[in-house]
């Protein structure tokens, strides 16, 4: 009773956790939830799926001996005979393999299925790597969007200070002709009221006459100054607005790209392609969980495109096998069983009997070329088979350096670009506050600009590599995903 108890707990624990884990799982926005359905709707992943169960369905049929043959004859005018007349003439015939070729074949068989089987896992790893991929392509280009749109907002900052800039430089250059002629006028009024106390008439006219030519000198001098910096702060906000154009047919062209890869991510899952796919608002780095090393072993040994191979090398041992013993002679065994009336004019003491008569057939395979091609055309295979596990392994590894590439590179330029974003956010947020106080230059401003928009979209690029290069490795190793 205590057991019963025991293995019952341990049924509910386990179905608990279960439902936790679907629960967790079950995330509209969660990778492992489109993972799923892709699992169950792929139409690549189903066709390798029939392939495997049709292949199962072969080991029955070559594993079962041949139909038995039944003759069945009637004679339409009785045969006479010593014993009587017969009437009809019944054979029946199973005819059997030599030892061992049924065995080969049902042995060859599962092989494939096999086979089959790992075909359909190695398609089943590349959907999932290019939902993967293209989910992460798809949260780019969404973090792309809504950077670029946060830059926009940066620049209507820029452009609102540079505007009340634009203003009040118009407004001073109005206003200092008239305040520097008042001042002028008082310093000529007071140099020539001294002067008409010690000079002559002539002295006071020539003083008041240098005079006006410095006030209007001084005064076009300063109207310039105005215009100029009008004209100045003009352009700024045309270049200002320029860049906002730029960002706005940016953001257009990320759209379009996002509309035809969210086109791409739902073909996978076999849904309509306009369907909403929902993304995470931030996207963490994923983990390996197992060292480099260890994945490049679990490459060699669990990758589902090498055991297929193996699974079919295995198969053609047996089918060399097979075909060595069909050509030994095959054995029927059977029975003759004839129909026999009794005649008037028999005195036998058959007379009128039945006859069942056993029978043995044995073929004979003469021709011998037959085999041999058979025999060859096996060997022939086991050697095609043998190059293409070679090939597939140099692929494999080969694909294995690129993705180690890919990761070890997006794991520096993570590191590298959240330093590099970080300082430039803050460079930007001081410009723009010495920009407010007349500190900074546009130019500036819009270079720290650019640049903290460019570390950013690395950032992000950054991140996806990285992700993706740790999909393509669980691809090759057939890690398990999480």
């Amino acid at each position: 009773m205590k057991m019963k108890i025991k293995h019952w707990l341990s049924y509910i624990s386990i179905y608990f956790y279960l439902f936790l884990c679907t629960s967790a799982f079950s995330q509209s926005d969660s990778l492992f939830y489109y993972l799923e359905i892709s699992a169950k709707n792929n139409p690549a992943v189903l066709q390798k799926f029939n392939e495997y169960q049709a292949a199962l369905q072969k080991v029955p049929q070559v594993g079962s001996l041949p139909d038995p043959e039944l003759n069945m004859g009637v004679f339409l005018s009785p045969m006479e005979l010593v014993s009587g007349n017969q009437v009809a003439d019944i054979r029946l015939m199973q005819m059997f393999p030599w030892f061992g070729v049924l065995k080969n074949s049902k042995d060859e068989m599962s092989l494939m299925a096999k086979a089959k089987y790992e075909s359909f896992l190695d398609a089943k790893l590349q959907v999932f790597y290019e939902v993967q991929s293209t989910w992460y392509s798809l949260y780019k280009i969404q973090q792309q969007i809504r950077i670029s749109e946060k830059n926009i907002e940066i620049l209507r900052t820029i452009e609102r200070l540079t505007l009340v800039k634009f203003k009040s430089a118009s407004t001073g250059g109005s206003n200092t002709s008239p305040s520097g002629g008042n001042v002028l006028n008082s310093s000529s009024q007071n140099s020539s009221s001294g002067a008409m106390g010690s000079n002559s008439m002539g002295g006071s006219t020539n003083n008041n006459q240098s005079n006006s030519n410095n006030q209007s000198s001084m005064t076009g001098s300063q109207s310039s100054m105005g215009s100029s910096a009008g004209s100045s702060g003009l352009a700024d906000i045309y270049r200002i607005q320029i860049e906002i154009g730029d960002l706005d047919n940016n953001i257009s062209f990320l759209k379009n790209q996002q509309n035809t890869i969210i086109a791409r991510f739902n073909s996978y899952l076999n849904r309509p392609l306009e369907t909403m796919v929902m993304l995470p608002e931030t996207l963490k780095p994923d983990s390996l969980e197992l060292s480099l090393l260890a994945v490049s072993d679990s490459i060699l040994s669990n990758n589902p495109m090498l055991g297929m191979l193996e699974y079919e090398q295995q198969s053609l041992d047996a089918r060399k096998k097979m075909v060595s013993r069909m050509g030994y002679p095959m054995v029927g065994l059977g029975v003759n069983y004839s129909i026999i009336n009794k005649s008037d004019m028999s005195t036998s003491t058959m007379n009128g009997k039945d006859m069942v008569m056993p029978m043995v057939t044995v073929t004979l395979p003469i021709y011998r070329k037959k085999y041999q091609a058979m025999q060859a055309e096996t060997e022939f295979l086991k050697s095609a088979n043998e190059q293409g596990y070679k090939a597939i392994s140099n692929s494999l590894q080969t694909e294995y350096y690129e993705a180690i590439q890919l990761y070890q590179d997006a794991q520096q330029r993570m590191e590298l670009y959240e330093n590099q974003s970080l300082l430039a956010n803050k460079s930007l947020e001081i410009m723009i506050k010495s920009f407010s106080a007349s500190g900074s230059s546009l130019n500036d401003i819009l270079q720290i600009r650019q640049q903290t928009l460019d570390y950013e979209f690395k950032q992000i690029e950054a991140l996806v590599d990285y992700n993706t290069a740790i999909a393509w490795l669980k691809r090759l190793g057939n890690l398990e995903i999480h």
